[in-house]
């Protein structure tokens, strides 16, 4: 039996093959990380070129607060009941923030308007996405070097994340007032391990942090709530 190995010059072209490949599948185009909000941190870690999917627009909220921090310049596509005062106090810079709330039919068309011009855009599809548009969506992301962050499914998204175990704090016996929210986020990127991470948003003391510190009113009742999307 004769066992054929390769000359250094061909291992050298293979390997040469295969970053071309490569490169090709990725446009060419580096996929740069982009600022994420403290309370995220080792949860998701926004690249330029994806798209993310979150089951509420809270989620999205967070997501665009790192960047816009940052600098970047953000847009919301078809989410007429965005709260402008929670993206405010959340991070979001509205001054660097353009808002197309009902975009009706041209929803598509305006999202990909904004992807030339925004480097996070969140958008809310009226209904199922069809994957030939999210991959003609994607190739614009990959090429404008922006990111997408989807309030509800979106087709290859790379990471999905959602909340649960949503609890409020501050009611008491029923004589107080809703003061903070526990919950928990969950991130998860294809078949590997879901990450989470437990967070008060908002916190008695900020609008969004990590919760391994409790609030001082961690020993008041934690009342159960059901999400309204």
């Amino acid at each position: 039996m004769v066992i054929s190995i390769p000359t250094a010059a061909a291992a050298a072209d293979e390997i040469r093959a295969l970053r071309e490949r490569m490169h090709r599948m990725t446009d060419g185009v580096p996929r740069m990380p982009l600022d994420t909000h403290p309370a995220l941190s080792g949860v998701v870690q926004l690249r330029t070129g994806g798209a993310y999917e979150v089951d509420s627009t809270a989620l999205a909220l967070a997501l665009m607060a790192g960047p816009s921090r940052a600098g970047a310049w953000c847009a919301v596509v078809g989410v007429p009941d965005l709260g402008a005062e929670a993206a405010a106090e959340v991070g979001v810079e509205l001054g660097r923030t353009v808002l197309v709330p009902e975009p009706g039919d041209l929803w598509l068309e305006a999202t990909a308007a904004l992807v030339d011009v925004a480097q996070v855009v969140v958008v809310r599809p009226p209904g199922r996405v069809a994957e030939h548009l999210a991959e003609k969506l994607g190739a614009r992301l990959r090429k404008r070097g922006a990111v997408l962050v989807a309030c509800g499914p979106w087709p290859r998204a790379e990471v999905r994340l959602s909340a649960t175990e949503s609890r409020w704090t501050g009611v008491g016996r029923g004589e107080g007032a809703l003061r903070a929210r526990r919950l928990v986020v969950e991130a998860r990127r294809g078949a590997a391990p879901a990450r989470r991470t437990s967070l008060w948003f908002p916190a008695l003391d900020a609008p969004l942090r990590r919760a391994e510190t409790a609030p001082e009113a961690a020993s008041e009742t934690l009342a159960p709530v059901r999400e309204a999307g």
